[in-house]
């Protein structure tokens, strides 16, 4: 029986960090990709860290096709991409985001994981494994909030997106299995940002701190498990959650 082969972004902290260390405890191989470092390859051989910045959306395809020439084929009995990486802010009303704050946030939550998808759809139609894409969501791309703009367009187009590739994959003789996840509310430091914000700008920071002190959040450990649980799914191409 071969192995399972991960690549996961965000993984220098929160559900990402998480997320690996739940998956190498079960023996998967995991290629973490953030723009920060990781310890997790100092206990774990099956890891390995790719540091790059998901903003270099030029540079992504370079980036999977360079991880994929590594990965054993024979080995391959499944092979997954998780887009869990994001960026939260500008919080503030959109008449006073810059341009450059605004293509920061597209690009890292919405160009990146859409760029992710295709370049790993396309560097793995060769394979016979099981290939499988989690998209990491947000209730965001259905609810709208002032000052969030950005953000709740970024997550709604990544909802739109998984669809669409979903339909795609329908028709293909080994398809990819594609999910949009909604983790709910989650105690990571983007959650933090937003509730350490100024009220005068970001006027949702005491919902996020009451959120926080009422005890309403989710561990990233939780929702990396939640996470796991859908990979260890066989499932049909087109899926939502």
């Amino acid at each position: 029986m071969g192995s399972r082969y991960l690549i996961i972004t965000g993984t220098s902290r929160g559900i990402g960090r998480q997320l690996a260390e739940l998956c190498l405890e079960k023996g998967d191989v995991v290629y973490g990709i953030a723009r920060g470092t990781s310890d997790l390859g100092d206990t774990y051989e099956r890891y390995t860290h790719v540091q790059f910045d998901v903003e270099d959306i030029h540079s992504i395809d370079d980036l999977i096709s360079g991880i994929l020439e590594q990965i054993p084929l024979p080995d391959v009995e499944c092979i997954g991409l998780i887009n869990n990486a994001a960026m939260l802010e500008p919080l503030k009303p959109i008449d006073q985001c810059l341009a450059d704050e605004i293509s920061v946030q597209l690009n890292i939550s919405l160009a990146a994981p859409m760029i992710l998808t295709s370049s790993f759809i396309h560097y793995t139609n060769h394979m016979t494994a099981q290939r499988k894409i989690i998209n990491v969501s947000s209730g965001s791309g259905s609810y709208p909030a002032p000052s969030m703009a950005a953000y709740c367009t970024s997550k709604a187009g990544i909802d739109m997106f998984t669809k669409c590739v979903a339909m795609e994959q329908v028709s293909q003789p080994n398809p990819v299995h594609i999910i949009a996840f909604d983790p709910g509310m989650v105690d990571t430091e983007l959650q933090a940002v937003a509730r350490e914000k100024d009220a005068e700008e970001f006027v949702l920071s005491s919902v996020f701190q009451e959120a926080y002190e009422s005890g309403q959040l989710k561990s990233p450990r939780d929702v990396a498990h939640d996470i796991l649980m859908l990979l260890e799914e066989s499932g049909d191409p087109v899926k939502s959650n």
